[in-house]
């Protein structure tokens, strides 16, 4: 066998190696200069953008570069720059020549190619420089295709002051896309990068307009436009000062900076998901509303709205933008805060309870004063019905039936239901929160309360599309950038809400009277149906509005974001309004379809609202969710007995049987029925028993309205220093019963009618009785606190 000479050996090392180093001599990553963050909208526009972290506006590569300015630049810097491989050496030795003869460098030579090396270097010329830039557009020319070159030299290229990319100089020297521009625009940019220290917009503008001219004469003669049209183009005029980017979307932008790390996205540009022209338009709609409320010293305003179809973010504003009014911290994005929710958890609960079959739609829920250990909430016309049906307490938003119905379901399991429904500022544990839960006693962003009820839509929209199972991804977030989502199929037969629930959740949601439509819109056939719920904070901090269709969330926040409260601050007044204003951009749609096999007739009560029982006289067939058969026979309804002409109680004790009527009877308990009837004239009083009949052991006829057994409560001094009083209220079936009471069995008062005592007692514990004069007593304790105990 033959032995290869060491010679040939080392020949083809060093060529395999000279091989290697031309094959890797670009780095990975060309340019490494930090980028503008960018936002698009769905189609593509600039929503915003923000300057690089080395101070200049230089955008990422773009997908592709305009015709126009790949005619303008090739005919300007390398007219053969599709036939070559990196060098021009044609146009090398012209420059060459030309150089030698002037005796200085009046032109370069320089392909395309080789000015993206020099770019991406930014290494002094020296002679060794420019042979090595040889080397390296050639491997360039291996590594990327014509058009990648092209699209990295129009992103890269410097366009004068501190603009580099030619979608930055567009929208700096035009205030638009670079595909928009005009021939003669286009030229103006593309003779930028030759001399940008020399030929800047605003001056030396004989001199721009020379280069742009001779430009458009050069496009003429090599065919890329006719005369006529180059003539035209000088007739443009050239651009003076740069202009402010658009800033449409810029806290959408500051959010897609802190989180682009977490989304694993590598570029500093997306294509959001956002409509355009909805987002001008509520812009638009938001600053006009906070001129308006910044009357009244509230200065921040934000709305969010969510396509409910397909889990996309259609408008994101998450504040009035005006940087140059710090005091204004527009800055902020309101979306992204945690704000108390006020009343816009409430249907959140109402849907829970029908889920769990604790109420039906319209079962009652009481409506009285109410002292929970120490806490008595409100309702906000400072009235009470006695007793409303849930769905109504809901519409009108009433904080004590909420109260009522939150206690009964349990603070904690509402608050583990709220975590699962996607509530992620709820940091501490329930006790913390109490019932306090219901009326804004927490904090939540308008991102997670806007996204819970976007699942709650999808969750009923895809009633049909999953044949009544129910899809964990209808629970996930919304999405404000294009991505391609995979359709997760991981179908459950149970879910936090059930279809029924849902769906008669919104259709008392649907039934508020809308701000300033005096309840006629339903008369207008171009009104589009929307569930909706406003919100306001304690103290009036926070104003929310919350609405949705099958199609869209909406949800809007009016308040000042350093938390000041104001006068006038409630959701129905200022942020209801700027709702409807939204969703009359939105196209209309059909509603919810009714989830039939997720319903169930159940025969109700129609005065109570709870399951028919067999005292119930008047029964109705009810569509309502299945868990619904688990909730209690109606309470109120009972058979009394009367005498033969109807007009008194009695009892076999003075009455024989056979005389009786026996008739059911709605008795809603004492201190319910004292503020019900005031509302409900039919309701028809117990009638009282004849005279003879032993009634002890009967129904109870007396109820301490407040204090509520076990109070606590507090006595304040008065303006002039004396000590205040307390006003003790009770209520007897018996409008005209006399109440004789009795505090630490002292006898203090007897009351008629109006059953209303003001007493000043000393602190303590005390024990009040109460009897009236048929000898029913009721007896109940309360404690006062001492002045100096106050804050325990």
């Amino acid at each position: 066998m033959k032995k290869i000479p060491k010679a040939y050996f080392l020949s083809d090392i060093i060529c395999i190696s000279l091989l290697l180093v031309f094959l890797f001599l670009l780095p990975a990553k060309l340019f490494k200069s930090p980028t503008s963050f960018v936002i698009e909208a769905s189609n593509g526009n600039l929503l915003s953008a923000a300057i690089a972290s080395d101070g200049q506006w230089r955008f990422p590569v773009a997908d592709s570069v305009p015709l126009k300015f790949k005619d303008c630049i090739i005919a300007f810097e390398d007219k053969r720059f599709y036939s070559h491989f990196g060098v021009d050496f044609l146009a090398m030795s012209r420059a060459m020549r030309q150089n030698f003869k002037a005796k200085s460098v009046v032109s370069g030579g320089s392909t395309l190619t080789m000015q993206v090396i020099r770019l991406s270097r930014k290494k002094d010329r020296t002679v060794w420089q420019k042979l090595y830039e040889i080397i390296l557009a050639f491997r360039l020319e291996l590594k990327y295709s014509k058009e990648e070159i092209i699209g990295l030299y129009a992103a890269n290229a410097p366009f004068g002051s501190n603009v580099v990319g030619l979608e930055a100089a567009s929208w700096r020297y035009y205030g638009r896309d670079a595909k928009t521009l005009s021939w003669g625009e286009m030229a103006t940019l593309a003779v930028l990068p030759n001399s940008p220290s020399l030929v800047h917009p605003g001056k030396n503008s004989a001199r721009l307009i020379k280069k742009r001219n001779d430009l458009l004469d050069k496009l003429a003669k090599l065919k890329y436009i006719d005369q006529s049209t180059a003539n035209l183009a000088k007739l443009e005029p050239v651009p003076g000062k740069p202009l402010p980017l658009p800033q449409n979307a810029p806290h959408l932008l500051n959010r897609f900076k802190q989180e682009r790390a977490s989304l694993e996205i590598n570029s500093t540009r997306i294509t959001s998901t956002l409509n355009e022209d909805v987002q001008l338009k509520i812009n638009t709609i938001l600053k006009r509303y906070n001129n308006r409320y910044r009357a009244n010293d509230i200065n921040n305003i934000s709305a969010l709205v969510l396509n409910a179809r397909t889990g996309d973010v259609v408008s994101y504003v998450g504040n009035i933008y005006q940087p140059e009014n710090a005091d204004l911290q527009s800055h902020v994005d309101m979306i992204k805060a945690p704000r108390s929710p006020g009343s816009t958890l409430k249907p959140l609960l109402y849907a829970s309870m029908l889920n769990d079959g604790f109420i039906l739609p319209h079962t009652l829920i009481p409506d009285v004063p109410t002292q929970i250990a120490g806490y008595s909430p409100q309702n906000y016309d400072l009235g009470y019905d006695g007793a409303i049906a849930a769905d109504k307490a809901l519409s009108r938003s009433l904080n004590i039936p909420a109260v009522k119905m939150l206690q009964q379901y349990k603070y904690e399991r509402f608050y583990d239901k709220l975590k699962k429904l996607g509530i992620g500022t709820l940091n501490q544990p329930a006790d913390h929160y109490g019932l306090s839960l219901i009326l804004g006693g927490s904090e939540v962003t308008m991102w997670d309360l806007a996204n819970t009820y976007m699942s709650m839509v999808r969750t009923l929209n895809h009633f049909n599309t999953y044949k009544g199972l129910y899809n964990p991804a209808d629970y996930n977030q919304a999405t404000y950038y294009k991505t391609d989502r995979k359709d997760e199929k991981d179908y459950q037969r149970n879910s936090f809400l059930d279809h029924g629930a849902i769906w008669a959740t919104f259709n008392a949601m649907e039934e508020v009277m809308r701000p300033g439509d005096e309840g006629l819109w339903e008369q207008f056939s171009s009104s589009q149906r929307v569930a909706w719920k406003t919100g306001t904070s304690f103290g009036f901090r926070d104003a929310w509005a919350v609405g949705l269709t099958p199609n869209y969330v909406v949800c809007v926040w009016v308040g000042n974001a350093d938390g000041e409260g104001r006068p006038g601050l409630v959701g129905i007044e200022a942020a209801a309004p700027v709702l409807f204003d939204i969703f009359r951009l939105l196209p209309n749609g059909k509603w919810f379809e009714t989830p039939k096999t997720k319903l169930k007739k159940i025969k109700v009560c129609k005065q109570s609202g709870y399951k028919a029982g067999d005292s119930c006289p008047d029964v109705v067939d009810e569509l309502a969710p299945t868990a619904g058969e688990k909730t209690v026979v109606c309470p109120f309804h009972k058979t009394i007995h009367l005498d033969r002409t109807g007009i008194y109680r009695v009892t076999d004790q003075c009455e024989s049987v056979t005389n009786m009527q026996h008739k059911s009877w709605f008795i809603l308990p004492p201190a319910m029925e004292y503020y019900y009837k005031i509302k409900n004239s039919d309701y028809k009083t117990l009638p009282p028993f004849k005279a003879g009949c032993d009634v002890s052991g009967g129904n109870s006829v007396m109820e301490l309205i407040y204090p509520k057994n076990g109070a606590t409560v507090y006595i304040p001094l008065e303006l002039d220093g004396t000590r205040g009083k307390i006003v003790l209220n009770a209520a007897h079936r018996n409008q005209s019963s006399k109440i004789y009471w009795h505090i630490d069995n002292e006898y203090v008062a007897t009351t008629t009618n109006y059953h209303q005592l003001a007493i000043s007692p000393p602190p303590g514990k005390h024990t009040l009785t109460l009897v009236d004069e048929n000898g029913e007593r009721l007896v109940q304790t309360f404690t006062v606190l001492d002045k100096e105990k106050k804050g325990i």
